[in-house]
């Protein structure tokens, strides 16, 4: 469904967004609200379009541990078969009898040799044997090497550690309307300098018979704040120069509406640049709220306190 509303034709659209304006090739947003793009690439080999160290380091942090000690459970489950390919009486020093105490054993012995730590009373005497421990020794080196590397760059990638509010809201401002939505960094040492934003937004709009998308650049009150140590609630007022200017939730709807966010700033921890997107649909935009208060004074009046379960908290206008 396209917006048959007239738009005002002396607005500029933009270009630049990087999405085509042709509706029917789309399906579901732009943005993912973390800022990852909606998009599945297909076409290629899943392996030459599948990155494991970009993978690896945006996995969840839960998922990389749970990543790292499933390899280590395996690849020595692996190594130990081997063991028991070439036969375990290549291992000196075995003591084991029931077949269950051989398996713990050689098992034991594998994680040793991967680690390299080598306790010393099993150890490979037969060719078969010393074949596997060399090359498992080598694989241990190689893959905790590999580990170091990703834990290394997971830590130092940089990032904006920026919270977004759930919702955009339609609210009065200025004896007008602006649509608004607030954000914040919430890690305690990570305050950005110099941070820019810019918001975009994206309408399905009927044009010459068909239904295109148009793209806007949204003013803003202020798109530029020196620091961000506390909130920002963002600003478009709705006004005569506004693409949104004399819509509702039927009309975003039938627009197939959504606000696209990118944030840059720079961050002292990192001593870099840093970046964050989102986006909000029509169904994340509500009318007549308006963001309530998400900062307080402490108890002895000395320390501003930013409650930041607050972010999405408003009430209706």
């Amino acid at each position: 469904m396209a917006l048959h509303k007239r738009i005002n034709p002396f607005l500029k659209t933009n270009n630049d967004t990087g999405f085509g304006n042709n509706a029917s090739s789309y399906g579901g947003r732009f943005i993912n609200r973390d800022g990852t793009f909606n998009l599945r690439k297909e076409g290629l080999p899943f392996l030459r379009r599948f990155s494991i160290y970009h993978s690896m380091l945006t996995l969840p942090r839960w998922k990389f541990i749970g990543l790292i000690l499933l390899f280590y459970f395996v690849i020595n489950l692996v190594y130990s078969g081997l063991y028991f390919l070439v036969g375990i009486d290549g291992l000196q020093g075995t003591i084991a009898r029931t077949p269950w105490e051989k398996f713990k054993e050689v098992y034991f012995f594998s994680t040793e040799t991967f680690t390299t730590v080598g306790y010393g009373r099993v150890n490979p005497v037969g060719d078969g044997a010393n074949l596997v421990a060399a090359v498992e020794a080598m694989s241990g080196f190689l893959s905790f090497a590999l580990a170091t590397g990703l834990i290394f760059g997971r830590f130092s990638r940089p990032r904006a550690y920026l919270k977004f509010s759930d919702n955009a809201l339609v609210s009065p401002y200025r004896e007008q309307t602006g649509l608004m939505f607030r954000f914040a960094s919430y890690k305690e040492k990570h305050t950005l300098t110099n941070v820019e934003i810019r918001v975009n937004i994206g309408l399905q709009v009927m044009e010459d018979g068909q239904n295109v998308y148009k793209y806007y650049d949204l003013d803003l009150e202020r798109n530029r704040v020196e620091s961000l140590p506390m909130n920002w609630t963002v600003v478009h007022p709705i006004d005569e120069k506004s693409p949104l200017a004399g819509f509702s939730f039927d009309d975003m709807k039938a627009a197939d509406v959504e606000i696209y966010v990118l944030i840059r700033g720079f961050d002292d921890v990192y001593s870099n640049v840093v970046q964050q997107r989102t986006s909000y649909t029509y169904e994340e935009i509500l009318f007549n709220g308006k963001f309530v208060p998400m900062y307080r004074e402490s108890d002895d009046g000395k320390t501003t306190i930013l409650e930041l379960h607050k972010l999405n908290e408003f009430v209706k206008v």
